[in-house]
């Protein structure tokens, strides 16, 4: 049985979309970082972040392969059971209130809410045409800047976000040194420039 800290530790873990999502995706199988951020769209940074946090709470635990990809796995199953009891002597408070307005409002509101999801769902099918086809472009023009595919790696983990050397570590399938001589390789090149401890995409090749 859990604590009251522990408890409520564990709900503000909860509480947050993605890392639901996570816990959802690892009950299937054990998964990598780039994996999770592929399947869950979501920067390799931001799934780390969530990682570390569920870590330290040791609701997941994480091994390395012969690739030195650090894969993630639940270290416990997470049922969650919320008891509801109604409390003796209370009168809940009698509300006047015309059922045709109420249900008026509820419509209403229900329809700006598809609208919008509508709305968002349409830019996001084309934002996702759009990231594909610049994917593409990307793939086909960089073999004039890249030397391998290992390059184009860095590249995109780094058109997610910003990343220090151990986070890249930790998104690619590179040995540190690798990383090290590659990313020498692309900031002579201009491709990349680092900016205290993290590693981003330079001029034009971020935008």
């Amino acid at each position: 049985m859990l604590e009251g800290d522990e408890v409520s530790r564990l709900l503000d873990i909860l509480g947050n979309r993605n890392r639901r999502r996570i816990i959802e995706l690892l009950r299937q199988k054990p998964c990598f970082v780039t994996e999770i951020s592929e399947r869950l769209v979501l920067s390799p940074k931001a799934v780390i972040e969530h990682l570390q946090m569920m870590e330290r709470e040791e609701l997941l635990v994480s091994c390395q392969d012969e690739r030195r990809r650090k894969y993630y796995y639940l270290s416990h199953d997470i049922n969650v059971i919320v008891n509801l009891q109604k409390q003796d002597g209370i009168t809940p408070p009698s509300v006047e209130e015309d059922q045709r307005a109420r249900f008026t409002r509820n419509l209403s509101a229900l329809r700006r809410m598809i609208l919008a999801r509508d709305e968002l769902l349409e830019n996001l099918e084309q934002l996702e045409r759009e990231i594909e086809s610049r994917f593409v472009e990307v793939v086909r023009t960089g073999g004039g800047f890249t030397a391998d595919d290992g390059d184009l790696e860095i590249i995109l983990a780094l058109s997610h976000a910003a990343l220090t050397l151990a986070e890249l570590e930790e998104v690619s399938s590179l040995s540190t040194d690798e990383l090290k001589q590659r990313l020498g390789s692309l900031m002579h090149m201009g491709i990349v420039r680092r900016i205290n401890d993290r590693y981003r995409i330079r001029g034009t090749y971020g935008e």
